[in-house]
């Protein structure tokens, strides 16, 4: 299993992959584009209802077993109200990020060296880059998502133990789905979304970049894979080509969790400054890329009642959550480089946000404030701020408050409280005890922490402490 197997040269695979063809159903984008303006303006006609049932995003038609893996649910997940799709109970979809590069496909040619990512194929069955699994909660008003490392040990049903990213390439979106429900607690999937990084830049370019914070220089480059990172620090408005860079690059100490850590950042930006009305301008532009460059069995039906809900939810009622675990120790498994899951804080995630109960792993964990970590990181690189920080929480009861590794080279208006994992109750004892700051629902924070207190301007102010000039992050570095 530590063998790429698209290296392997199972060229009758990749050669007859039915979702190569053409699409089953043949989309009417023009239909769709008018019905969408038509719901903005106040609702559907009933009598457009057999083009809504329709599902003319999927690539390819699923076999009745595999249909069956998003079907255990058969209560309809959507409602009309007033003519408009309305979610009529919470909803699980699993997102996958896949790439395939041409130079991995049978026969493939030597193409010139030196530009980002130019040989990447529309192909959606190559390992899984991103696995994203979110739950849409009208009852809560929530939306919660939960990143799953690329690298994370488990068994995959016909395949064995090896890592998650692989479970795409060998059955598609329902082996990953089935072998998701099975880690995450026996949840049922509802549906599955699955896209290529080409499209994923398009959709970038098409809304007109977002802006970003890169935290440090990125540069790498690979030539057998073509992939070619060059990122200055600081903030920026990254296009799509930028965007994948900064998705992309996993060459620091904390590999592909930084990665992870990166596009939940990148989704918290992209959700801020996109998901707003005037983007419907752009929605033919938008379409013409989407339909090339995902492979869903959402109904048109189903797309526009979650995102008319995702349209309105609270951006404070958006948690992420990234599946605890550890890296693997050298040698641990024959040399292979592992993201060992935690069963139980796993558990305790999926119990407080996804509505899975596994009682006797997610009631064993402590929270005490003896028990919990806390990260301090000082994003003013001023050390009265954090060394205050510390005396204050440990005053409180928190004996195990420490600095956290890297300092966040933003500075911060508003001090924040990350509930690095997934912990929100505890991360709000956090804030009662400093007084300030701001609880985010997030793995950003400091790996070895349960909660990471990310120190602001607002926190000196609030302690008189006097601020200092911040020399800013150059961002013309070459």
């Amino acid at each position: 299993m530590a063998t790429n197997p698209i290296n392997l040269g199972q060229k009758s695979r990749l050669a007859n992959n039915p979702s190569k063809k053409k699409n089953v159903i043949s989309p009417k984008w023009t239909i769709f584009f008018v019905l969408f303006v038509a719901l903005l303006s106040g609702g559907l006609g009933a009598g457009l209802a057999f083009v809504l049932s329709s599902r003319p995003f999927q690539q390819r038609q699923l076999s009745a077993d595999e249909a069956a893996v998003f079907n255990r649910n058969s209560d309809s997940m959507t409602a009309a109200i007033a003519g408009v799709p309305t979610l009529s109970r919470p909803v699980n979809i699993l997102v996958l990020g896949t790439i395939i590069l041409t130079s991995d496909l049978p026969d493939a040619q030597t193409r010139p060296k030196g530009k980002y990512l130019a040989e990447v194929d529309n192909n959606f069955n190559g390992m899984s880059d991103a696995m994203l699994l979110i739950r849409f909660d009208p009852a809560s008003q929530k939306v919660s998502v939960l990143s799953i490392p690329r690298d994370s040990r488990v068994n995959i049903q016909g395949v064995g133990t090896t890592k998650i990213n692989f479970a795409n390439y060998a059955g598609g979106a329902s082996l990953s789905a089935q072998t998701v429900s099975q880690l995450v607690g026996d949840i049922p999937i509802d549906r599955y979304i699955r896209f290529n990084v080409n499209g994923f830049g398009k959709l970038v370019d098409a809304l007109g970049g977002v802006d970003v914070y890169v935290p440090k220089k990125m540069k790498y480059q690979d030539d057998s894979q073509h992939l070619y990172i060059n990122l200055n620090a600081g903030q920026q408005k990254l296009n799509g080509s930028k965007a994948i860079q900064y998705m992309r690059y996993r060459h620091d100490d904390l590999g592909d969790i930084g990665r992870v850590q990166r596009q939940q950042a990148f989704f918290r930006a992209f959700i801020d400054q996109k998901l707003k009305p005037e983007s419907i301008t752009k929605f033919s532009e938008i379409l013409a890329i989407v339909k090339d460059n995902i492979d869903t069995n959402l109904s048109v039906e189903e797309v526009l009642a979650l995102a008319g809900y995702t349209s309105k939810i609270d951006r404070k009622n958006i948690q992420m959550h990234m599946a605890p675990g550890r890296f693997s120790n050298p040698g641990e498994f024959d040399n292979l480089s592992y993201w060992i899951l935690d069963n139980r804080l796993l558990a305790k995630i999926m119990s407080q946000s996804f509505g899975v109960l596994k009682k006797a792993d997610a009631s064993s964990t402590d929270s005490s404030p003896q028990s919990l970590r806390v990260a301090i990181q000082d994003s003013l690189s001023q050390p009265e701020g954090t060394k205050k920080a510390t005396t204050t929480l440990s005053k409180a009861g928190y004996s195990q408050v420490f600095p956290a590794s890297d300092r966040w080279t933003k500075s911060l208006p508003k001090t924040q409280i990350i509930a690095q994992n997934g912990d929100r109750e505890t991360a709000e004892k956090v804030r009662e005890a400093l007084g300030i700051g701001e609880v985010l629902v997030e793995s950003t924070g400091d790996l070895e922490s349960d909660v990471t207190v990310r120190v602001g301007k607002d926190w000196l102010q609030a302690n008189n402490i006097p601020l200092k000039p911040v020399k800013p992050t150059p961002t013309n570095q070459r």
